[in-house]
């Protein structure tokens, strides 16, 4: 009997992890296409509002799915590791495993083996994947926003204002293939006045800079405050102006959440810091609701799980607003550094389990005992 009871244990630590990853697959699987319905249909109303371009829709959309998938994970383990302990609970195979001694310990020490992969891979999305769709997503943006400004900006006979007033640039024609004519330039950057004419001329974006570049041919130029002595006429074959683009702006936005992780390691910013802990959060919120799991389910078929269910909602939603709530204490300095902003998973792993605490084996033999030896405590319980 004892030779044997190894290979009975391991083929039920097999059998408990292959009913709650097929669990976990198909909810995972559940929420990515409900996630993926909404992202398409925001996705396309954006495209039909003119936000977003066709040809990047479904790029755009892979991103997106990639940046939020680290959010779905831990729920969707959550609820496998409660539905499947809630199936074996109805079907009395909770009770048929401790009567073969099988107790919790080995239902923790199961489930936690089951974790520890799942938050590895957790963990790898939260670190590297999210951050790296995050970025995708904004040079998606900025491209966007981009060409609507230079689609915007060749319309012809428009005014359009530069640099805080400095340059005022005039298109009067514009052509099927975006040759400019009768362009007229107004620069007084720099303390100078220099006006520019000219019939043509070409536009172009630089992708390394993201400046706007305007040339023109075959022009005039006139340097100067008209009545000054200093008043200079020029023609020209060739004359380019540099009006700063969105490269100004590219490098200015700057959303932590596209920051390399390996750089918020060495970053000493305290919303560095925070943004480091949320992305640590998800991986490591996966062993924590594995550990909550667990008894949160009564053994026994016949017991009411309502009140266990009640703090199983509880619990969920408790975990993932306390979580908010943390990052935005710590980054406010409402709670110290040194308490980081994870605190929240053993707050309400403790929680949970001194919920629980009454109804464990230990405190219900003690209190059989307990009543025992005092017969009117029995009575007048």
């Amino acid at each position: 009997m004892i030779g044997t009871r190894p290979p009975m244990l391991g083929l039920l630590d097999r059998y408990l992890l292959r009913e709650a990853t097929k669990v976990f697959l198909a909810i995972v699987l559940v929420l990515v296409l409900i996630l993926a319905s909404l992202m398409f249909l925001r996705t396309l109303e954006e495209v039909n509002l003119g936000g977003l371009g066709v040809n990047v829709v479904f790029h755009y959309l892979g991103l997106q799915l990639q940046r939020d998938l680290s959010s779905l994970l831990p729920p969707a383990f959550f609820l496998a590791v409660l539905v499947t302990l809630a199936r074996l609970s109805r079907d009395s195979e909770l009770i048929a495993m401790q009567a073969c001694g099988v107790g919790p310990p080995r239902l923790y020490r199961t489930f936690l083996i089951l974790a520890l992969p799942v938050a590895l891979i957790t963990g790898w999305i939260a670190l590297d994947l999210k951050p790296r769709a995050a970025a995708g997503i904004q040079e998606i943006r900025l491209q966007q926003k981009e060409q609507a400004a230079q689609i915007a900006g060749l319309q012809p006979g428009r005014f359009y204002v530069e640099q805080r007033g400095e340059v005022v640039v005039y298109i009067g024609e514009i052509d099927a293939r975006k040759s400019l004519g009768d362009v007229f330039v107004l620069d007084q950057r720099g303390g100078k006045t220099r006006l520019v004419v000219s019939e043509a001329g070409r536009h172009r974006l630089e992708e390394s800079t993201g400046d706007h570049l305007v040339t023109l041919t075959q022009g005039h130029r006139f340097d100067g405050q008209a009545g000054s002595g200093d008043y200079l006429i020029g023609d020209f074959e060739q004359y380019e102006i540099r009006l700063a683009g969105a490269g100004a702006t590219r490098r200015a936005v700057n959303k932590r959440a596209t920051i390399p992780t390996s750089d918020l390691i060495r970053a000493g910013e305290l919303a560095d810091r925070v943004e480091l802990e949320h992305r640590l959060a998800a991986p490591l919120s996966i062993l924590t609701l594995a550990l909550l799991a667990i008894p949160l389910v009564d053994p026994s078929p016949r017991q009411r799980a309502t009140g266990r269910l009640i703090l199983a909602l509880l619990a969920y939603f408790s975990f993932f607003n306390l979580q908010r709530l943390a990052e935005s204490w710590m980054e406010s300095g409402v709670t110290p550094e040194w308490l980081s902003s994870l605190w929240y998973q053993l707050a309400i792993l403790a929680f949970v389990h001194l919920m629980l605490l009454p109804e464990t084996f230990w405190i219900r033999r003690l209190s059989r005992r307990l009543f025992d030896r005092h017969p009117l405590l029995a009575k007048s319980s």
